[in-house]
């Protein structure tokens, strides 16, 4: 599929990336859609947490959105994506990936990039409420590399799955974590690095003889968090072994659905490699949008909507 030319021109302020992640990141408010809560038992024991917005009307569609490190279906750009889709007449089903709903997860593993089992969990648990005959996912950064895995990996896609949407995707996470390694990224690697030991140690508290308090101590980045954590507690091998079978670049040529991939250009988390143009090239269902500014799940709109926001419900109804 020929790679899109994007519209999208923001205000000055706004062309600055880090200036775009931050506000929206930081001081963008987005008013609470009602959610429902929903616990769904996994297949190892373990739970994920749904949060559920429906339309006013009946309606036979429904959205799977999927937020990034260390999110929640709390968050602004995911309320402000719920929004939308609810005016387009789909329910939306927020996913609360395993620990990140304000309970601590059962088991040792936690959430990760490519943990696309829990994401077929939650689309079998609603295919089986046999209400909705169209599913179409949406997944922001971390969440959108989850997604675009999904859709692409040999597995049978349920017919009832029409569309993807992903934005700010790390499709190759090595390259993407190369990149917060820089001195650019020093601050969000930090406050990500802040938050995930957070919870290591509660994992440690729980499974004491699962991770040893010296290991912890020794974290010094990102890798070495998902050296010594995330790759051991999902059965990678290590780090490396982890982002080259958990990202999505691989997956994104068998991918049968419309998919859109929105990436900015001037996004300070994502590599070369994070842009998949020959992918999309070659794949009729895959599109590719690269703006020049946006920053990293930025995309400052007028009126509080963004433009990731508007694009995908565009796509949809294009699409859909």
């Amino acid at each position: 599929m020929p790679i899109l030319q994007p519209a999208y021109n923001p205000p000055l302020l706004f062309k600055s990336g880090h200036f775009s992640t931050l506000y929206t990141g930081l001081f963008r408010s987005v008013k609470m859609p009602m959610q429902k809560r929903e616990r769904i038992q996994l297949y190892d024991g373990d739970f994920l947490d749904l949060d559920w917005s429906f339309t006013s009307t009946k309606t036979a569609k429904v959205a799977i959105v999927v937020h990034g490190l260390e999110g929640n279906a709390q968050r602004p750009y995911i309320l402000g994506a719920t929004r939308e889709l609810l005016l387009c007449n789909y329910n939306v089903c927020a996913v609360n990936l395993r620990g990140c709903s304000g309970e601590t997860n059962v088991l040792f593993r936690s959430y990760h990039s490519g943990a696309t089992e829990d994401l077929d969990a939650v689309v079998q648990h609603i295919l089986g409420l046999k209400t909705y005959s169209k599913i179409v996912l949406q997944g922001f950064s971390l969440g959108g590399n989850l997604i675009l895995k999904y859709l692409g990996e040999n597995r049978q896609r349920p017919p009832e799955i029409k569309a993807g949407i992903g934005v700010s995707v790390p499709c190759s996470l090595a390259s993407s974590l190369e990149e917060l390694l820089k001195p650019k990224n020093m601050l969000y690697a930090a406050n990500f690095k802040k938050r995930l030991l957070e919870k290591l140690r509660i994992k440690h508290e729980q499974y004491p003889d699962k991770i040893d308090a010296s290991e912890i101590n020794r974290i010094k980045t990102l890798k070495d968090f998902d050296d010594v954590y995330t790759s051991k507690a999902n059965g990678f091998l290590n780090a490396l072994d982890y982002y080259t079978k958990a990202s999505c670049l691989q997956f994104l040529s068998e991918i049968d659905v419309p998919t859109i991939i929105l990436n900015a250009k001037n996004d300070s988390f994502l590599g070369k490699a994070c842009y998949p143009i020959k992918e999309a090239e070659q794949n009729s269902n895959l599109y590719l949008e690269m703006p020049l500014y946006g920053g990293h799940v930025g995309f400052y709109g007028d009126n509080n909507v963004t433009y990731a926001e508007k694009r995908a419900v565009k796509f949809l109804e294009e699409q859909v």
